[in-house]
């Protein structure tokens, strides 16, 4: 999920987390917020909790070798893993009022009980009445690397801005570091040496900063979603 928030005066800033050096697929490595769909993300249960984008919707996005639950859970796995890694929460209530600082601390809360596996993501959104706003993001990009690559992925990328009155957990269980930056600085560390990426990552920023505005970004890529599959660079 890449997460974006205005820049001051003008311009706008993109999240970015470090993961753990010890972790076995690009630790040290710096990326978007992000990990593996489950089978969970797309049982019937969880899609009662979906509102913003249709199953049908989302598999004419994701592709016809999905089923559409399938392809609405590539967006719930995003509007989750956003949650679990750095605590923002892409959700509305039933009259489609989003998520604000008068739920922070139960969410707190939950947000623990969630990585320590005494709560699941449906069952939370349940108990505080809540549904996952796809609204809210926009399908960026698909990422697969070739069959022969020893760094295998297959990702999908959305983005989404910063809701307001939510704030970013800094460090997590898997985020040991986190910055924001432009696109255009974030590029200039990596050239420097001081902020390790993979190709995926550094062509996100690169598409992204020829935009001028949070508000342009994502009117582009609800409309135009991209693909950059199969054959990719890893490194």
């Amino acid at each position: 999920m890449v997460l974006l928030r205005p820049g001051e005066p003008t311009g706008f800033e993109v999240f970015l987390t470090r993961r753990p050096d010890g972790m076995p697929f690009l630790g040290g490595m710096y990326c978007f917020p992000g990990g593996a769909v489950s089978k969970e993300d797309s049982t019937p249960r969880m899609i009662e909790r979906c509102r913003g984008r249709t199953a049908e919707q989302a598999r004419k996005i994701a592709g016809a070798q999905f089923s559409p639950r399938q392809a609405l859970g590539f967006w719930v796995a995003a509007v989750r893993e956003l949650f679990e890694e750095v605590g923002v929460l892409l959700a509305v209530d039933g009259s489609g009022k989003r998520v604000d600082e008068r739920n922070a601390g139960r969410l707190a809360a939950k947000h623990r009980a969630l990585l320590d596996k005494s709560l699941t993501f449906v069952g939370l959104l349940e108990s505080e009445k809540l549904y996952c706003d796809f609204t809210a993001l926009a399908y960026l990009s698909h990422w697969q690397t070739p069959a022969q690559s020893p760094l295998r992925f297959d990702t999908r990328f959305f983005v989404t801005a910063l809701p307001q009155d939510q704030r970013p957990l800094a460090t997590s269980a898997e985020v040991t570091h986190s910055v924001w930056l432009t696109p255009e600085l974030a590029m200039q560390r990596y050239a420097r040496g001081e902020l390790p990426m993979i190709f995926p990552t550094f062509t996100s920023l690169r598409t992204l900063a020829d935009f001028e505005s949070v508000e342009a970004v994502m009117k582009e890529f609800i409309r135009y979603p991209r693909s950059y599959s199969p054959a990719v660079e890893t490194g």
